[in-house]
């Protein structure tokens, strides 16, 4: 049992080196030019009249935010399997940003408000304009998707240039007023050290979450105190048109992909089209799912080709949320079956204090239960079956919660959730 738990301790440390902020309340940003789709995306994932979606330029100013609902089978099968009364689902929080613009970096185009939006969401959801419409205006002209890629990352890249020469600065006359022998001395050298690295690194464009994988503790520390644009985990959203998305198919993909994997590799492409979408939660509101099979039928006749009909809003939501570092653990009763969010790599005694501090203060242990030990039985689970199949494991204060896990914790004072 002691060496299990060296393990998890071992395996919790390497966790706990991915860059951002260590909090279970993350958040993500919708960032791109202008016009290319941003607020469309966000009244769509949101299925509200949130945004402004006009065609111009600098449609939306301040940042709108909404919380959306993660969807989960697991917590279904979970409320079903427990005869829960209701489920409560986690959820993530996403900003519609204005977009940017070229030389938003120097304030063109309220560019430094803008910036300052993106520093203050952990992951960012990039929309690039994959789809060719001429009512709809670009800011640069022509539809170009890796154009559009560079203009932005330029853009944050050199943003972080300028709030690192800052940094810098400040550190090196604070270092001026310091004793050479002392610790403190020592730690901003370090970290000025670092910064440098850095620097030649996003000389050449790269971002800094791509600077390498291996980050030591030490150095995510340094990088989550500054909170830098290109720290931050990227998804990139091609946006097209509703048929070459059901065809699964455009004319940027072999380009778009090429640009990734020279200047931003790590970073997930996915197609997907923000019109679509719309016009998917129509019909999906009045439960109209034939008439939305003829539309799509409509659109692709002709081209000879298999489509599936389905929205990939739910699977930009989960993906993101993995990319931020964030798993989910269950509790379930008669009561409620719940969905929580943790980060990845925290002990059980974290998970419990999600709940509510106390549980976290007075933790003593949890019962815990893997869900893919769950996701074959059927209602009413029977807590003798788990007990004689030895399903129901303990964890201590050393235990590292797993994406996943049906939690029952166990505290002082007579407290359980």
């Amino acid at each position: 049992m002691n060496i299990l738990i060296l393990k998890r301790s071992y395996a919790v440390s390497k966790c706990l080196t991915r860059l951002g902020r260590p909090s279970n309340n993350l958040s993500s940003g919708i960032v791109g030019l202008a016009n290319v789709g941003k607020s469309t995306f966000f009244q769509a994932i949101t299925d509200s009249k949130l945004g402004n979606p006009a065609n111009y330029p600098f449609a939306t100013i301040e940042p709108e935010e909404a919380k959306v609902i993660v969807p989960s089978k697991r917590l279904d099968h979970l409320q079903k399997l427990y005869l829960s009364s209701k489920k409560i689902p986690a959820v993530l929080t996403i900003y519609d940003i204005a977009g940017l613009t070229r030389g938003a970096s120097k304030g063109e185009g309220l560019g430094n408000k803008f910036l300052n939006d993106i520093r203050h969401v952990d992951g960012i959801f990039q929309v690039v304009r994959g789809f060719s419409k001429v009512e709809v205006t670009h800011i640069e002209g022509y539809v170009d998707p890796t154009r559009d890629l560079s203009i932005v990352q330029d853009e944050l890249v050199l943003k972080d240039l300028e709030f690192l020469e800052g940094i810098r600065e400040k550190l090196e006359r604070k270092m001026s007023k310091t004793a050479k022998s002392s610790s403190e001395y020592k730690a901003m050298s370090t970290e000025i050290e670092l910064l440098n690295s850095l620097e030649e690194h996003m000389y050449e464009g790269k971002k800094i979450a791509h600077f390498k994988s291996d980050w030591t503790k030490d150095e995510v520390g340094i990088l989550n105190k500054h909170n830098f644009l290109t720290a931050k985990p990227t998804m990139i959203l091609l946006n097209v048109s509703p048929k070459d998305y059901l065809l699964q198919a455009n004319d940027y993909v072999k380009d778009v992909s090429g640009w990734i994997n020279e200047n931003s590799p790590g970073d997930k492409l996915i197609l997907f089209s923000a019109e679509f979408e719309t016009i998917y939660n129509q019909f999906a509101a009045v439960n109209d799912f034939v008439g939305l099979d003829k539309y799509c039928r409509s659109l692709v006749e002709g081209a000879g080709s298999k489509f599936s009909v389905r929205s990939c809003l739910p699977e930009l939501i989960v993906e993101m949320r993995k990319s931020l570092g964030l798993i989910s653990f269950f509790t379930c009763g008669p009561l409620e079956a719940r969905q929580w969010t943790l980060r990845e790599g925290s002990l059980a005694p974290q998970a419990a204090g999600v709940i509510h501090t106390d549980l976290e203060k007075t933790f003593i242990s949890a019962n815990i239960l893997k869900f893919a030990d769950l996701k074959d039985m059927a209602p009413p689970l029977k807590e003798s079956q788990l007990k004689a199949q030895a399903l129901v494991k303990r964890g201590g204060k050393l235990y590292a919660m797993e994406d996943g896990d049906v939690v029952l914790f166990k505290a002082a004072k007579g407290n359980s959730r």
